[in-house]
């Protein structure tokens, strides 16, 4: 099975001086959580998620309209094409602990996103005829990676502070 078989197609995106207002609602409208950032050409240059405008957001004493997405330093984009394999693109997610991947041509520019929804959607129990195909077991241990604990920074604040 292809990522083009599994992708959601027409994507919207952001570029560096869509503000985080806008960005939000481009979130909202769609249901979604990853926009990927694109530059003039619509080539993928970074991705910025629901958590990252958040966390912008609530470090910051601004309003939404007043930040944009390149003042929020979107995150280096782990990318597939869409004639690749879905178990590639899925140990790809499950290599970098994203549940999100932009789909892009071979000069980068944006033709869709794949989320680990549209996987799991399409995902089989493992039969013989499936054998070599997308089935839940490959999404199970995908998540597991996807999910695991990562090592948080956590910083302490001391009484007396």
């Amino acid at each position: 099975m292809l990522v083009k078989d599994v992708m959601s197609g027409a994507p919207i995106y952001c570029n560096l001086k869509t503000n985080l207002g806008e960005a939000a609602s481009m979130l909202w409208s769609r249901d979604c959580g990853m926009l990927p950032v694109v530059d003039r050409e619509r080539k993928v240059i970074g991705v910025v998620t629901d958590r990252d405008l958040f966390f912008a957001l609530g470090t910051r004493n601004r309003l939404a309209g007043d930040i944009t997405i390149g003042e929020v330093s979107p995150a280096k984009p782990y990318i597939c094409h869409g004639d690749d394999e879905i178990l590639d693109a899925l140990q790809t997610m499950a290599r970098h602990k994203v549940r999100r991947l932009p789909v892009v041509d071979r000069e980068g520019k944006i033709e869709g996103v794949l989320s680990l929804d549209d996987i799991v959607l399409h995902a089989r129990p493992r039969v013989p005829s499936n054998a070599l195909g997308l089935c839940y077991d490959n999404v199970i241990e995908a998540m597991k990676k996807i999910y695991s604990a990562r090592s948080p920074v956590v910083l302490y604040r001391s009484a007396a502070a």
